[in-house]
């Protein structure tokens, strides 16, 4: 029986119940709720910090339970509770706890789904299927943000919110249509058939003697020191390039990128054909390039063409790392407390990468950040060019009677 439409279905809903609630939490309490900035911003960098110090030990727990459906379900009912007692009750305990809840579940939602889809489809189908849950994700995305703002405009801001627990309630269906006996969890902790050895996974700390592993990710920290702050500068010089059409340019300089992810995950469908590394080289060799351009064009309309680049490193950059990782620490029995590490170094280069650019804008000026952003991004690209093995062999197909 094939399982592809329940996990296109989970994937779409899923993305309509993160994008239902984490984008327009913050405008609510704005507008809506009274709150100041400083708050709001202080509410979300501490939930933030907590979100990116869980990410392993949720990924842990994604490797060890059978009850991968079970974090689905509690996972969508848990965001439905909470926007419904964000609009009731708009406390700072309300909001704290929700704001947590939702950095939590960001390392629960899209490693459990790509959990279930290695093992319903197992390795050699991995390529195809990310790139399905991927190209469904983006379409979820665009889908809620129409949608948001159609509801929005018709019954107010609130009204959003209230949806939510529709959401969380068709993806239940969607994630139940799955049985469990369906998923073989050996493979979905990366313990596949082709290396399982002893079938047990090793020590986590083994992941660090791992060259694969530790190549991505310190290649991943450089990738998101530099690329992280790229669309917060873009927006800023926009704005001030383009005065009184701050949130169009913005808006469109975001939805270039987004609509520039779709083919790429489709690309990433095509991964056991071209292979994983050319298409990491070329995720890589986008962001340097980006950050040239953005640093020698003032140009409002083409720094907005520019963005389809974002969609290339980042979009592509995204779809691929999970079955790169796979790969990279197949045998381990580790893969998704790995996928938690990684989590955590995006995060931590993200988040750090900020202060830093900020403050070569003010030293140097846009074109100065711009340049040493894209400094950054060529050391990762040399890094995965002389350094990253291939750990999406080419050619490699399967066909399993329960997932495809």
């Amino acid at each position: 029986m094939s399982y592809r439409p329940s996990l296109d279905w989970l994937n779409f809903l899923l993305a309509d119940l993160r994008g239902g609630l984490g984008p327009y939490v913050n405008v609510f309490l704005l507008t809506e709720a009274g709150w100041d900035q400083a708050t709001i911003g202080a509410v979300l960098s501490a939930s933030g910090l907590i979100g990116i110090t869980f990410h392993a030990p949720i990924g842990a727990l994604i490797d060890a339970t059978r009850a991968k459906r079970g974090l689905i379900v509690g996972g969508a009912w848990c965001l439905a509770a909470l926007s419904v007692g964000i609009v009731t009750y708009p406390t700072l305990v309300v909001v704290f706890v929700a704001d947590v809840s939702m950095a939590l579940l960001g390392a629960v939602f899209a490693p459990t789904v790509a959990a279930i889809t290695l093992g319903l489809f197992g390795s050699r189908e991995a390529a195809t299927q990310l790139g399905r849950n991927a190209a469904f994700d983006r379409f979820g995305n665009l889908f809620i943000a129409a949608v948001a703002a159609l509801v929005g405009t018709q019954f107010g801001q609130r009204g959003v919110f209230y949806m939510l627990p529709v959401f969380a309630g068709l993806s239940m269906i969607a994630v139940l249509a799955i049985p469990a006996t369906a998923i073989d969890h050996q493979r979905a902790r990366g313990l596949d058939e082709i290396r399982l050895g002893s079938g047990q996974p090793y020590p986590w700390q083994r992941l660090f003697a791992e060259r694969p592993f530790t190549v991505l990710a310190i290649g991943t920290a450089l990738f998101h020191f530099a690329n992280a702050p790229m669309l917060a500068l873009v927006s800023q010089k926009l704005a001030l390039e383009v005065k009184g059409f701050e949130s169009a340019v913005t808006s469109a300089a975001i939805i270039v990128a987004q609509l520039a992810t779709i083919p790429m995950a489709f690309l990433v469908m095509r991964a056991n054909l071209i292979g994983g590394k050319p298409l990491l080289i070329l995720a890589f060799a986008a962001l340097p390039l980006r950050g040239i351009l953005f640093a020698m064009v003032d140009n409002p309309y083409w720094m907005i063409v520019f963005q389809i680049l974002d969609g290339i490193g980042s979009g592509l950059f995204d779809v691929l790392l999970p079955l790169v990782l796979y790969g990279a620490v197949l045998g381990s029995g580790r893969y998704n407390m790995a996928r938690g590490i990684i989590g955590t170094i995006q995060g931590v280069g993200g988040a750090s990468s900020y202060v830093f650019a900020g403050s070569l804008v003010v030293w140097g000026g846009y074109s100065v950040a711009f340049a040493v952003l894209a400094g950054v991004g060529l050391a990762a690209l040399i890094l995965m060019l002389t350094a990253m093995p291939e750990t999406v062999p080419r050619g490699r197909t399967e066909t399993r009677a329960d997932g495809a």
